[in-house]
């Protein structure tokens, strides 16, 4: 029988949440008793960060399995030093050895279990003796990363549109204009997601709302990619020759995973689909990718409302630029009244009748019950002068705007 006793091994925790990030130093302490005197060989604690890649495809002669494996890093400190000449005699009772690991700076991704694969940052300690098996505890350690790479972009409102001809059974057009509200967000958040349909075709749609997780896994050249449904949402039927806005709220579970981008071998994206459910045709959707980091890393990045003549941050779709400005043109140089002389090559013109353009839609008309707006102070004039609208002095000209769907649906 072992006379090591209750070997075990505890670290302190540097917040509410127990995650460590590069840099960090981790404090601890390994703990045992000894019912007698014995010769300790070496006694060390590590810590040490590791991904692994494995799925297996086909089967019988032509099965295959892929693996692939990465270290970011190992640190290793010794209580008592190995191969020492005697040994280390610890005498019979209790005993307690702390140490300090510092977690090297860089940058690694965040700790991760998935179905083909995991990212795991481990703490051991071991205690060998001669002629003796080994004595050997480990605890994970949930690590997030700092470094999200796509935080280095800005934070904004997204939004994209799309334009569909109906097929040879039916006639007509549907348009669709979408804008969420963020691209950075947490586990938990509630996004905020418009869309305007002008539905002038034969036939009727519904508007449908989806959010999905993509985890891609890398291996000798392959990939397995899996995706998952984590909400979806799903509006009322919009008959034909009508145009409605819809809105509606999704929420980030709880649960979520964080976004995945710093990892050669495994990858986790977040994808919002905007689309048009149509009987027997593709669906027009817009995608917005999504990126989702520890709410400390979140609420450092604005939220908006964004700098007046942007267009906002572009949506991972196919699909053309909205057909909206998403602000007012700023006043600046010589005009009547104050406005900006028209620029000729604002606008596309390629013969496409754009008439939510025409009607002076703008972002304003979608986010205006979810966000405030952020304007440029207005023109001064005599009392009584009432200044004409950009749109009337210079009315946009037609564009042109297509795309094409998926004919999944889901």
């Amino acid at each position: 029988m072992s006379p090591i006793k209750d070997f075990g091994l505890t670290y302190e925790a540097l917040n509410e949440e127990g995650t460590f990030s590069e840099g960090d130093t981790l404090t601890g302490t390994i703990s045992f008793a000894l019912t007698k005197e014995i010769k300790v060989k070496s006694l060390f604690v590590k810590v040490k960060g590791d991904a692994n890649v494995h799925w297996t495809e086909g089967s019988g002669d032509d099965e295959r399995s892929y693996s692939a494996h990465r270290r970011y890093f190992k640190v290793k400190e010794y209580l008592i030093a190995e191969n020492a000449k005697a040994g280390a005699v610890l005498p019979q009772g209790l005993h307690h050895f702390k140490f300090r690991l510092k977690i090297p700076e860089g940058d690694m991704p965040s700790s991760f279990t998935g179905l083909h694969g995991k990212i795991v940052y481990m703490l051991e300690a071991k205690m060998s003796r001669s002629w003796r098996w080994p004595s050997k505890v480990q605890k994970h350690i949930n690590f997030v990363s700092k470094f999200h790479q796509q935080l280095h972009q800005v934070n904004c409102p997204q939004s994209g549109s799309v334009s569909k001809e109906m097929g040879v059974f039916s006639k007509g057009q549907v348009q669709m204009s979408a804008v969420v509200n963020t691209k950075i967000c947490s586990p938990g958040d509630t996004l905020s997601v418009v869309a305007k349909i002008c539905n002038s075709s034969s036939k009727k749609v519904r508007p449908k709302f989806s959010l999905q997780q993509k985890t891609v896994y890398r291996a000798e050249g392959s990939t397995n990619t899996s995706e998952k449904n984590l909400c979806k949402i799903v509006g009322d039927t919009i008959p034909s020759n009508s145009e409605e806005t819809v809105s509606c709220q999704v929420k980030i579970p709880a649960d979520s995973i964080y976004s995945l981008s710093n990892c050669e071998i495994i990858s986790i994206e977040y994808y919002l689909k905007v689309y048009l459910d149509i009987s027997f045709a593709i669906d027009p959707k817009v995608v917005f990718l999504l990126v989702i980091v520890p709410p400390s890393l979140a609420t450092s990045q604005p939220l908006g409302p964004y700098p007046a003549g942007a267009v906002g941050g572009p949506s991972y779709s196919d699909f053309p630029p909205p057909f909206f400005p998403f602000e007012p043109p700023v006043p600046a140089g010589p005009g009547a009244y104050g406005y900006p002389a028209p620029d000729p090559t604002q606008y596309a013109t390629s013969g496409y009748n754009n008439q939510w353009t025409q009607q002076g839609f703008s972002t304003a008309d979608f986010l205006s019950s979810a966000q405030p707006q952020v304007g440029t102070a207005p023109p001064q004039f005599e009392q009584g002068e009432e200044p004409p609208s950009y749109m009337s002095l210079f009315p946009p000209a037609p564009d042109t705007l297509s795309g094409s769907g998926s004919s999944h649906k889901s």
